[in-house]
């Protein structure tokens, strides 16, 4: 029995390297990746000669130009158009090449700042986005919307069948420790460690703490692709709508940031204050995603917060010392 070949876009990033570490337990797949120092993915150009080189079976679309609250703001061109040319770039080649099955991984960063909570898929352009964020939302958005449109079109012509998941605020080892432009847990991370380690008397938190998010450890979303890519058509597209074709992932349970934060300093063992900043950007008020969907199909996450926060600390500790 020949091997799926599979390839993995963004296999550095967080998400990627879950991925190809999970993927590599299963004997079905001959896993291929390349260093973006060898292939841009904004290049169409090289991008499309690449997909036309390897003839993949499969594609997982986890590349992306990432960053928290402060990145977005002061970011918002680089962030929109990376995106945009990542995702257009790679849905068309494999298109084009005869690539079958495809998963695109989204962000909860769709969904409108005011939406019903918790989200529901159909929430997606109900309303406004929140601002922070918007332009890699939008990019995250049309490459949603590309997936679903190539599906309507070519679904049936071609055989394709192209699948989109939107996960929760997700963490945990791979991920970006940039004091200014990382996410909320590893961004709260580092500097717990660094005041731990410099003896400062308090840590400082952007926004009032008072906003919820929900979080999932990154190998239970690597987990949850996996079984999304892998589900029978038929139980996917009666789950789905043609015009709402994308699946939440999340853990269903949310924590105020206050809560988050202090969870982080006691896994990190910094005994100082924590100040919350009530001038600077709270995001969205609350952010929980509906997974009923996923849920309904027997896939729950495996990792608590804590235990999850525990493994990104170590993680975090072997990446300061390289």
């Amino acid at each position: 029995m020949r091997s799926v070949k599979v390839f993995v876009a963004g296999h550095k990033g967080m998400v990627g390297s879950a991925l190809i570490r999970l993927l590599k337990k299963k004997k079905k797949f001959k896993i291929l990746t390349i260093d973006k120092k060898k292939l841009n993915l904004i290049n169409q150009a090289d991008v499309q000669k690449f997909f036309k080189k390897n003839r993949f079976d499969q594609v997982y679309l986890s590349a992306a130009k990432v960053g928290g609250i402060y990145a977005n703001n002061i970011f918002p061109g680089e962030f929109i158009y990376q995106n945009i040319m990542i995702q257009a770039n790679v849905i068309n080649s494999a298109f084009t090449t005869g690539v079958k099955k495809l998963l695109f991984l989204g962000s909860s960063c769709i969904y409108p700042k005011n939406a019903n909570q918790p989200i529901k898929e159909s929430e997606l352009l109900s309303g406004k986005l929140e601002p922070t964020n918007e332009p890699y939302a939008v990019a995250k958005i049309a490459g949603l919307k590309l997936c679903e449109s190539y599906n309507r079109q070519y679904g049936k012509s071609h055989g394709i069948d192209y699948r989109c998941v939107m996960p929760t605020n997700l963490y945990g080892p791979g991920d970006n420790y940039h004091p200014k432009n990382s996410h909320v847990i590893p961004g709260l991370i580092n500097r717990f460690h660094h005041a731990k380690k410099m003896k400062k008397p308090n840590v400082t938190v952007w926004g009032t703490g008072n906003p919820r998010r929900e979080f999932l450890f990154v190998d239970d979303m690597a987990e949850a692709s996996i079984f999304i890519n892998d589900l029978d058509k038929a139980v996917y597209d009666k789950l789905t709508k043609p015009l709402v074709k994308h699946i939440n992932i999340g853990s269903g349970k949310d924590f105020k940031i206050k809560h988050l934060a202090k969870i982080i300093k006691d896994v990190v063992g910094y005994r100082g204050k924590i100040i919350f900043n009530p001038s600077m950007p709270d995001g969205m008020p609350r952010k929980l995603l509906n997974s009923k969907l996923i849920h309904k199909l027997g896939w729950k996450p495996k990792t608590n917060l804590k235990k999850g926060l525990a493994k990104t600390y170590e993680d975090f500790l072997k990446f300061k010392k390289k």
